[in-house]
């Protein structure tokens, strides 16, 4: 009987060892577990509730860049680089100018010969004006002369008198035939000349047409801005490509784009939900994914009165847009970048915040973990206002450490 409680004994004294090393291993992993978690500070100071949506930015004054209307079989020779920087005044698109070139010596040919045309006819129009003048002193110079002579009627004889009479007469009508073929030659040379004048007229027009059409070879930006080429749609919509050297483009087709990059906005959708919540005015926050460490100053400007429907998800979402005007504006930002804005709703000021992945949920109540010597307590608060990484609580010490992670989970 002895015995068998001496072995009992024994085989209890074992248990129990055995049953406090296990659960002193546990503890102690416990424990070395909670001292790696992942932790955060408490914050204090002013807390901005915001509600964040998505987007891009956009620029809402922006010009195109057309080809020339009326100037047929256009080849890009250069162009400016694709997504840099421009200026006022600098060249976007250079076209082939040679058949230019050569029609612009073909007009100033055409024009020199008009000219040449022109002044011929009126150097003759002044040589018949000359001798014209020249024929009609001398028929007037003989029409006086016969006048003379049939004023000595008196003391002649009959027969010379009617003779001089005669000669008087046709003298006469030799001036007047002669003054009749002096207006006759002014007005078929001013007819002449006229028709000549105009000939050298349009040739002048012409050549006046091709030199603009040469100017048109070169398009130059209107802003500055940043260049974007359009596609070109030539080999239909399933080949078309950003307009490249050595395209040829149509009259009138739309080549690039600059967006005048002070009037850079912030195109955001926000939810139907929210739409109450913000005001034109408010301040926004806009994180450029391509700048993740900057955060850029704007301000709401307008807000669509109309709806959109998004299907990007079931059931679709309704949803407004909203722009915001980025200011200053910053020269590394480009229209089509994807952004994310807060728009700042409201100020708490010196309120207590923890990260978004500190507050867990405790029989439905929020907790927190505080890290304290080592362990971590469980502590409820009460939640004022939430972002989407930042949350607002009461109940806690500014700078205290808390857990990202729930504690009483699990190891892995």
């Amino acid at each position: 009987m002895a015995k068998s409680r001496a072995i009992l004994l024994r085989a209890a004294i074992v248990i129990l060892v055995i049953a406090g090393t296990a659960f002193a291993w546990k503890q102690y992993a416990r424990r070395g577990n909670t001292l790696d978690l992942p932790t955060a500070p408490v914050r204090q100071g002013d807390f901005a509730v915001m509600i964040r949506c998505r987007g891009a930015l956009t620029a809402r004054r922006s010009v195109q860049i057309i080809a020339p209307v009326g100037v047929q079989d256009l080849q890009i020779v250069w162009l400016a680089p694709s997504g840099g920087n421009i200026n006022e005044g600098q060249p976007v698109v250079r076209f082939d100018r040679s058949k230019l070139d050569q029609e612009l010596l073909e007009k100033r040919a055409a024009l020199r010969q008009a000219q040449a045309t022109l002044d011929q006819g009126e150097a003759q129009a002044q040589m018949h004006s000359e001798q014209d003048k020249v024929d009609l002193a001398a028929a007037r110079y003989q029409s006086e002369r016969a006048r003379l002579e049939a004023s000595k009627q008196a003391i002649v004889s009959v027969s010379e008198g009617q003779k001089s009479a005669i000669d008087q007469r046709i003298a006469q009508e030799k001036v007047a035939l002669q003054d009749s073929s002096t207006n006759l030659h002014a007005k078929s040379d001013d007819a002449k000349n006229a028709s000549l004048r105009r000939l050298r007229d349009e040739a002048h027009a012409e050549l006046a047409r091709a030199e603009q059409r040469l100017t048109l070879m070169e398009l130059k930006s209107p802003l500055n801005g940043v260049v974007t080429y359009l596609s070109n749609t030539a080999q239909g919509w399933m080949n078309a490509q950003p307009f490249k050297v050595g395209d040829h483009v149509s009259s009138g087709a739309a080549i690039a784009e600059i967006p005048d990059l002070s009037t850079l906005e912030m195109e955001s959708k926000v939810e139907e939900t929210d739409r109450g919540r913000i005001a034109e005015g408010d301040s926004v926050l806009v994180h450029v994914d391509a700048f993740p460490e900057k955060v850029f100053n704007g301000t709401l400007l307008t807000i669509s009165p109309l709806t959109e429907k998004s299907f990007e998800q079931w059931p679709p979402v309704a949803t407004f847009r909203a722009f915001g005007r980025i200011a200053p504006p910053d020269p590394r930002l480009r229209p089509g970048m994807t952004a994310a804005a807060d728009i700042i709703q409201t100020k708490l000021p010196n309120a207590l915040s923890i990260p978004a992945k500190a507050l867990f949920t405790f029989q439905g109540q929020p907790v927190v973990y505080v890290k304290a010597e080592g362990a971590y307590k469980k502590t409820p608060v009460t939640v004022r206002a939430r972002n989407t990484d930042e949350i607002a609580v009461e109940g806690l010490r500014p700078g205290s450490m808390v857990a990202l992670t729930d504690p009483e989970l699990p190891s892995k």
